[in-house]
């Protein structure tokens, strides 16, 4: 999988609701449900309670984030 592919999946499906999971250090783990707001080169961004929240690609890559689609 490489950060092209990954970009147009996530553009193809703008302003559609998302559940961003993240997982973090110490088995901490994340969940933001919101809308893919905007895409920019190296990351993406979801409105999530009113606040933009960013994330980069190849978070996703490496496996340090899950997105579900809804």
């Amino acid at each position: 999988m490489n950060i092209d592919l990954v970009r147009q999946k996530i553009e193809s499906n703008l302003n559609k609701k998302v559940i961003v999971t993240v997982y973090g250090l110490r088995n901490k783990i994340n969940r933001y449900e919101g809308t893919l707001y905007k895409t920019y080169p190296n990351i993406f961004s979801i409105i999530y309670e009113g606040v933009e929240k960013s994330f980069s690609y190849n978070d996703y890559i490496t496996g340090d984030i899950k997105i579900k689609f809804i």
